[in-house]
């Protein structure tokens, strides 16, 4: 059979390349909001270690082992060494290959001389280079790809330390605050032991009523009541953040108390550094590049292939002879090959890549969406808190003075004991409320660098 000749290949080249395919590239669609909807947030240089801004020495430990010991980060960090691997096999193949073989024979022949058998070895060696031509960039392309993927996954593993980061940070927070709750609550059983115990003294002396002395003791054992549930609360967070940090579940060791932890000040916003970063954000860029690489690769294949190759054979009887024996086969050769009756196999992979490179840029579109979204909330989630806050700490204020005036107007026989109680509920409702409030605010602001990518320079 008689190969095509070049000026034939030169004829259907324009065939082949000009043929469509079925899905078309997505436009993109992504507008970027000059700012955001409240213009408050970090403007300085993103810092990497943000968690540190809290100044809590326990935070930075629990945090910092998380980083070494996380399950979940270990296992990004081995995806990101199967990248740089597959990275290095797709690089490999932009080489020439090279074969080497040795084979031996033993046969019977008859000498044409004498007419007699004899028996004899053959030894015969083999070297055989190949090597396709990357007339358009098909190789080259795969190789992009390659290393774009290993950067989304790069960028993978930041992302996952990012959010385990916040996590441990998030959980620490939750940890001081179910701590100070039990404080207030133990400081509460002890002021309701003390109405108690009043309570019953003036019962037994005759000047109140029965009805005041079960009204203190149902006050007392409300507030004896929560102490199991906190405490079990607290060894639930404790058990939840060993698994974090990569240790079974134990007792956190801390010293800090939450009214010692105080929420970050916030300077004005600048949009632009959320693109820069956020690793999720990084992430669907290089898979977008990963996939319009791929993309080119795949085209590529449709288009006619160079190979070139080399060959060499020696043959002897004697072993030790290979390398000198006089009878050496070689050849070189060239050929152009196009695809044709595959054609539409290729096609079809062609379209798979378009496919994958359109749901790349969608979900790329997602993310920055997303990240915006997320910033907007937490941004917000800090200004509603702060304001509920103020107004809590306010209320706590007034329902101190209220239970200051209500004991002693009932120690003095002006009031009822029922005054004392509801100022007592009011009281211990709000400073718990507090509690709750500062730690919705912390967690927002370990949102807010969950959302930025990380933290801020004051």
């Amino acid at each position: 059979m008689r190969r095509a000749s070049l000026p034939a290949l030169a004829l259907l080249l324009p065939l082949l390349s000009g043929c469509a395919t079925q899905v078309e590239k997505a436009p993109s669609s992504l507008p970027i909001p000059q700012q955001w909807r409240q213009k408050v947030g970090p403007s300085a240089a993103p810092e990497a270690n943000w968690w540190r801004a809290f100044a809590d020495a326990d935070l930075n430990r629990l945090v910092e082992q998380a980083l070494r010991h996380n399950p979940d980060i270990l296992i990004a960090r081995s995806r990101v060494d199967q990248y740089r691997a597959q990275l290095r096999a797709a690089a490999g193949d932009n080489f020439p290959t090279l074969d080497a073989g040795i084979g031996v024979t033993r046969a019977r022949t008859l000498s044409a001389a004498t007419g007699a058998p004899h028996d004899g070895d053959v030894y015969q060696g083999l070297l055989q280079a190949n090597y396709q031509v990357d007339l358009w960039g098909a190789r080259s392309s795969s190789i992009e790809a390659a290393r774009a993927s290993l950067a989304a996954q790069q960028a993978a593993a930041a992302a996952e330390e990012l959010t385990i980061a916040t996590s441990v940070a998030s959980g620490y927070m939750s940890l001081l605050a179910l701590d100070e709750q039990l404080r207030v609550t133990e400081a509460t059983l002890a002021t309701r032991e003390n109405s108690l115990n009043l309570a019953r003294r003036q019962f037994e002396a005759g000047y109140t009523s029965r009805l005041e002395w079960m009204q203190a003791a149902a006050e007392y054992q409300t507030a004896k009541a929560q102490i199991p549930q906190l405490k079990h609360q607290i060894a639930q967070q404790e058990n939840a953040l060993s698994i974090l940090v990569g240790m079974n579940p134990r007792h956190i060791a801390r010293q800090s108390r939450f009214t010692q932890v105080m929420p970050q000040r916030l300077p004005a916003l600048l949009p632009s550094a959320l693109l820069q970063r956020r690793p999720d954000i990084a992430q669907a860029q290089r898979q977008l590049l990963a996939a319009d690489r791929s993309l080119a690769s795949s085209q590529a294949q449709l288009l006619p292939s160079l190979n070139l190759t080399a060959s060499g054979t020696l043959k002897t009887s004697v072993l030790h002879q290979l390398l000198d024996n006089p009878f050496r086969l070689w050849s070189v050769g060239g050929s152009v090959l196009a695809p044709l009756l595959n054609r539409e196999a290729l096609t079809a992979q062609v379209d798979v890549s378009m496919a994958t490179r359109n749901q790349a840029l969608y979900n790329y579109e997602k993310v920055v969406r997303n990240a915006f979204s997320e910033v907007n909330d937490a941004l917000d989630a800090i200004q509603q808190t702060q304001a509920q806050l103020a107004e809590v700490e306010k209320q706590q204020e007034i329902a101190a003075d209220t239970l200051r005036i209500a004991r002693n107007r009932y120690q003095n026989g002006y009031a009822s004991y029922l005054d004392e109680l509801d100022a007592q509920r009011t009281l211990f409702s709000a400073q718990l409320n507090v509690v709750q409030l500062k730690n919705n605010l912390l967690r927002a602001q370990i949102d807010l660098y969950r959302a930025l990518g990380g933290g801020w320079q004051p």
